[in-house]
């Protein structure tokens, strides 16, 4: 029986294909073809493309996961590369798609398929970034029409040729990084998504540092009585970010190991371990993703009113646009002129970011005691609100993402069995793995996925450099590349091993 996806076969035999080594590279050539889409990824992330106005732009959670800048060539990053296998996977895991991943034909047509909708998304998300995300454009055929018009303050652009070339570099951008990430796959070490993000949250955290040295050089050549305190307080993201890698580094560590053994084998066995992050940074990312969704709609509210009571009246100076009565808009989400969130249902549950540039003792008194521009809403209401949402959203996610990837106990059980393991002392009988999985796993992915979603939150409001998402998505990236090259050192040194293994 063939796969749902068999009718794509077409179009994916068009598709370009980084072709696979012949025999495995040294790990000198590994590391060469890493330095290189490294090399390539930052030269992107440096280069505004062009028609953008160069900006200043912070690292928040859309750019750390997607491994974005926004207004250069990978303003989408690897964001349609995620999206794609992140949809693919759950239809897989749900059963919507009759994919048989033990099938290496309908494998290849189903990653083929991943590739193609990761194609398509670049396009689609680089059109949504630029004509929904406000993207600021300067005008390049001015010859053809294109001009800038105020009103009221208010910048209107009508540059359509501009846009379109925004986004044909924008799609190109993500498009290459597609395929760097085949490079590393096959021919680098790890995953060229994993070295992506990994890569976006160290260049954050090195800038981040720099800043802070100048910040704290400043307080210090002061010579004034608090200088020392000043600059102290003006390091402390710096010692809050080393915490938050040393907390998830312990993390990664804790573990349960299962006993198992082999059932035609007696006397050779292994064990099944279940990490305290069983799913990973997974729910964060979902999480995060869902959080981007959001910000996105409410982007695209701004200048749209929906009066409950009363009539609209344009050009009225209050903020609610309605004539004695109430815009149900600004309640939803209130964006200001920079696209940030300030109020409204949607700003409660948004991240908290400290300012880089901004003093700690202003900014937690602004937390306790500060309120939103309009509706009057308590910061620390924010705080609390988001934290919570946070946490939960993560559990949410995290025990969706294990029910439709088949890492619950009862298809652990079935995939163990099936290799040939069973409990030792125990009859070989799937249901009895799966009791004894059912003990862990249930709990941890729970403890797990609101862990992380704590971690993250609280590493947000601390200040943090590079997130707390990017914190906990580049130490787990760090750890298994570390696996990786142990790994691989191994083979290298005992090369008849890796012969005997394959």
């Amino acid at each position: 029986m063939g796969s749902s996806l068999d009718f794509l076969k077409p179009i994916l035999h068009l598709l370009p294909e980084v072709s696979p080594p012949r025999t495995p590279p040294p790990l000198r050539e590994k590391l060469m073809w890493t330095g290189i889409a490294l090399a390539i990824f930052f030269i992107m992330y440096n280069v505004t493309a062009a028609g953008v106005a160069p900006h200043a732009a912070n690292a928040d959670f859309l750019q750390v996961v997607t491994a974005s800048k926004i207004g250069s060539l990978i303003t989408v990053g690897i964001g349609p590369i995620v999206l794609a296998s992140i949809f693919l996977q759950l239809f897989a895991g749900a059963k919507i798609l009759q994919v048989d991943m033990s099938d290496p034909e309908q494998k290849r047509t189903f990653q083929g398929a991943q590739k193609l909708l990761a194609i398509l998304l670049c396009f689609f998300e680089a059109a949504v970034y630029i004509l929904f995300a406000h993207v600021a454009l300067v005008p390049l055929f001015g010859g053809l029409g294109e001009t800038i018009t105020t009103v009221n303050g208010v910048q209107t652009m009508n540059a359509p040729f501009t846009a379109a070339l925004v986004i044909l570099q924008v799609a190109l951008g993500s498009l290459i990084l597609l395929y760097l990430d085949e490079v590393v796959s096959k021919h680098g070490i790890g995953s060229g998504i994993s070295l992506f993000i990994a890569a976006g949250v160290s260049f954050s955290v090195v800038g981040g540092s720099i800043a802070l040295f100048g910040q704290a050089a400043d307080a210090l050549s002061s010579g004034s009585a608090e200088a020392l305190p000043n600059a102290i307080l003006a390091m402390l993201p710096l010692f809050f970010t080393g915490l938050v890698f040393a907390i998830v580094a312990f993390a990664e560590g804790v573990k349960v190991e299962i006993p198992l053994a082999f059932d035609r084998a007696r006397g050779l066995g292994s064990r099944f371990p279940i990490k305290f992050l069983y799913v990973s940074n997974i729910p964060v990312i979902l999480a995060a993703a869902l959080l981007l969704n959001m910000q996105f709609f409410a982007i695209s509210l701004q200048n749209q009113h929906l009066c409950i009571t009363g009539t609209y009246q344009k050009d009225s100076p209050n903020f609610d646009k309605c004539n004695g009565g109430f815009d149900l808009v600004p309640a939803i989400a209130f964006v200001d002129s920079g696209n940030q969130l300030r109020d409204g249902l949607f700003y409660l549950i948004s991240p908290i970011y400290r300012p880089l540039q901004g003093n700690y003792g202003v900014y937690f008194g602004h937390l306790i005691n500060g309120t939103t521009p309009i509706y009057g809403l308590p910061e620390w209401a924010h705080v609390i609100t988001y934290i919570i949402f946070m946490v939960v959203l993560c559990v949410i996610f995290g025990q969706f993402w294990v029910e439709t990837t088949n890492m619950g106990a009862k298809d652990v059980a079935e995939q163990l069995d099936k290799s040939g393991l069973q409990i030792p002392g125990h009859r070989r009988d799937p249901r009895i793995v799966e009791s004894v999985l059912a003990r862990y796993i249930p709990y941890i992915v729970v403890l797990g996925s609101a862990f992380v979603g704590l971690l993250a939150a609280l590493a947000d409001l601390t200040g943090a450099l590079g997130t707390g998402t990017g914190i906990l998505l580049t130490v787990g990236i760090l750890y298994r590349m570390y696996q990786d090259l142990e790994n691989q050192k191994m083979f290298d040194n005992y090369s008849g091993l890796g012969g005997l293994l394959s």
